[in-house]
């Protein structure tokens, strides 16, 4: 059966005023949530996001990519009018289920949202604050080292590190964590950004084409409770040098377009930043899109 997405009030917010005029524009969220795999976690993590308070309307929209455990199992048994299930036959990646999810998003702004419980739902309220306050149309959830924070492992959390810094020196900004989950955008600015990375390189590369953008992320604090490799979590340090090369690719394929590569850029910076990284880092792996299915929640 079709969903049956219920009738609510869009929040609206103030806008750019434009001829003397206030702009009011609504707001709705739309959570996407990737899922291989993730049969111990993915009930869970749908009812903390579904049960969450959110400060204006929203939807789930769950991608089961390929999941060989009892993910689909579990998904298959979801009933909630706010909720949307899509399922890849095959594993196609982190970032090609995104793009599946982003696809059929009806709300202005989006959000992944990782099905491994290592985020709380609760902060996506504290990140929907500059947008509903008309400040910002952008805005990362970051993870403070030391604050309400709890990481498993510590090469995952210096490669995050090395990779930030990496993204910083590329772009001349100062982001402080490149590699958050919670990034909130207008879901039209994110078709705009002809994203092509399938895995874990869409991260990189939505952060990485928003820098080029000249779009500065307003950061705000989240919590942040990291999982082992054991527990199920899917990076290794080939993720890391991945993250690095879209980021150089982005950055430099880009400002050719502009104007002609200098002979002394700085790639062999970057070279070494990789070799620290293939000792310490995270981010990964893709594969081809095929259409995806839909079944909503009844």
């Amino acid at each position: 059966m079709g969903l049956e997405r219920p009738v609510e009030p869009i929040r609206e917010v103030p806008g750019h005023s434009h001829a003397g005029r206030r702009v009011v524009r609504p707001v709705k969220l739309s959570i996407l949530m990737p899922a291989f795999n993730e049969q111990r976690t993915i009930a869970q993590a749908v009812a903390a996001v579904l049960r969450a308070s959110y400060p204006c309307p929203f939807e789930l929209i769950v991608v089961n990519d390929g999941s060989t455990d009892g993910t689909g199992e579990i998904l298959r048994a979801l009933r909630h009018p706010n909720a949307v299930v899509v399922n890849h036959h095959r594993n196609l990646g982190k970032g090609a289920a995104l793009q599946s999810a982003a696809a059929i998003a009806t709300g202005t702004h989006l959000v992944p949202f990782d099905a491994d419980l290592e985020y709380d739902p609760a902060d996506l309220t504290a990140v929907l604050a500059p947008v509903l306050q008309g400040r910002s149309d952008v805005v990362f959830g970051t993870r403070l080292f030391g604050a309400n924070t709890r990481y498993q492992s510590y090469r995952h959390a210096v490669g995050n590190r090395a990779l930030t810094f990496a993204a910083n020196v590329l772009f001349d900004v100062c982001l402080s964590d490149l590699h958050t989950c919670l990034k909130l955008l207008p879901v039209d600015l994110f078709t705009r950004l002809a994203l092509s990375e399938e895995g874990f390189g869409l991260d990189t590369e939505i952060t990485a084409k928003l820098l080029k953008r000249g779009i500065r992320p307003f950061e705000v604090p989240i919590s942040y409770h990291s999982r082992s490799l054991e527990n199920g979590k899917k990076i290794t340090w080939r993720d890391g040098l991945e993250c690095l090369h879209v980021l150089v690719r982005v950055r430099f394929t880009a400002q050719q377009h502009a104007a002609p590569a200098r002979a002394d850029d700085p790639l062999d910076a970057l070279a070494a930043s990789a070799r620290v990284l293939e000792e310490l880092a995270p981010v990964a792996i893709s594969e081809a899109p095929s259409p995806p299915i839909v079944a909503r929640a009844q």
